[in-house]
């Protein structure tokens, strides 16, 4: 938790623009995901980029449960600022941490509009990438992820399952921080967030978290640059740049950053679950998608589909490839009241490493329809196998 939307989602991601090494100017992302919806970027909680509170004090007493309803909060009051938005068909898309906030916030919405019987804001689903879900299933996924990709020792490995198998990804103990610490040194410099591109060498401090921040890699439409973060601090403290955003010239951060290190480090309740969530806004009737980039270290596939597993939903189509332009795109798997898809090649931020699935996976979840799965491609047979079983 504290790292910015803006910063990540619009500036290197889905947004319309994006940021080019000099810091100062911006070039079209042609799979920009307003070609397909208006798209309102969220930094949360307060402390996080431009977001702030008169209180000094809140930035250190945020958790899952205050961000969810001050995100609540903050929505009623933009659609009552912009009506013309009130009643429209409404999603709600993350990644990361945002596999708390999006769950969490979509709970929120639900209940005050069966409390208040307004449907001011017509939420009809959420989409979750790469996100945390179950600290038990996180782990256990992450732990066997970097070991089958040989990045730790057996021993290391034995150790991770032992001192960190039920933690808090959060809030977790010395002795499980200490052999994180000691699996990090194994994995040496590379990019945990996108495992098979080139780390930042700018600025290769490693973290003491398998969660904290790195650097992020870079926008596969320019010249390949994997310090993409370092361009975004220096455009959103640019003072035309504020005041383009109309940032209240009293109440810009006296630094602007791509995350907040008090946020993070004073991050109070933390869910150690959102599958009972998950379970409530399945028979809500909300149209959930789950998607996973499989080169990802962070949250990896394998620790997406340990929770998606625990959530014990029965199968409705076989386990295959969707295809976009004729190649693998990654794999999907449709469930009663939820869908899983895995994106081929792409890190922890889908978007950025693969646009072009990306916007494709977006425009799929959006208007409802399958992604491109040819029936001639995918085995029957094993679709026989579930049914039976």
């Amino acid at each position: 938790p504290g790292c910015s939307s803006v910063a990540f989602g619009e500036a290197e991601e889905i947004g319309p623009f994006h940021i080019k090494s000099d810091g100062k100017t911006l070039y079209l992302n042609q799979y920009s995901w307003n070609q397909a919806a208006n798209i309102l970027f969220l930094d949360a909680p307060v402390g996080v980029g431009y977001s702030y509170s008169n209180t000094s004090s809140d930035l250190r007493s945020n958790g899952d449960k205050r961000t969810a309803q001050d995100s609540l909060k903050f929505l009623l009051k933009w659609v009552e600022r912009y009506p013309e938005y009130k009643g429209r068909d409404f999603y709600i898309v993350g990644e990361s941490y945002a596999g708390h906030y999006i769950p969490q916030l979509s709970q929120a919405i639900v209940r005050h509009n069966k409390a208040s019987g307004d449907n001011t804001i017509n939420l009809k689903g959420y989409m979750v990438g790469n996100g945390l879900m179950d600290d038990f299933h996180d782990r256990l996924g992450l732990f066997q992820y970097i070991w089958s990709l040989g990045f730790i020792s057996d021993q290391t490995y034995s150790l991770l399952k032992l001192q960190c198998g039920f933690e808090s990804f959060i809030h977790s103990s010395k002795a499980c921080d200490k052999i994180q610490e000691i699996a990090d040194k194994e994995i040496g410099n590379i990019d945990q967030y996108s495992v098979f591109t080139p780390a930042c060498i700018a600025n290769a401090s490693q973290s003491k978290m398998l969660l904290k921040k790195r650097p992020r890699t870079s926008r596969v439409s320019e010249q390949y640059d994997p310090c993409t973060e370092k361009h975004s601090k220096v455009y959103f403290n640019l003072p035309e740049v504020q005041e383009a955003l109309h940032v209240p010239p009293g109440l810009a951060p006296s630094k602007w950053d791509t995350c907040s290190d008090v946020v993070n480090e004073h991050w109070k309740d933390c869910s150690s679950s959102v599958l009972n969530i998950y379970h409530e806004l399945i028979a809500a009737g909300l149209r959930i998608w789950v998607f996973s980039g499989d080169a990802d270290a962070v949250v990896p596939v394998t620790a997406t589909r340990y929770s998606i597993d625990a959530l014990n939903l029965r199968p409705l189509s076989p386990y295959g490839p969707w295809y976009i332009d004729g190649q693998v795109g990654g794999w999907t798997q449709q469930y009663a009241g939820l869908n899983f898809v895995t994106v081929r090649g792409a890190g922890h931020e889908v978007p950025l490493h693969r646009p072009k699935e990306a916007l494709a996976l977006f425009k799929a979840f959006i208007s409802g329809t399958p992604l491109s799965t040819p029936e001639s491609n995918i085995s029957k047979d094993t679709s026989d196998l579930v049914s039976d079983s």
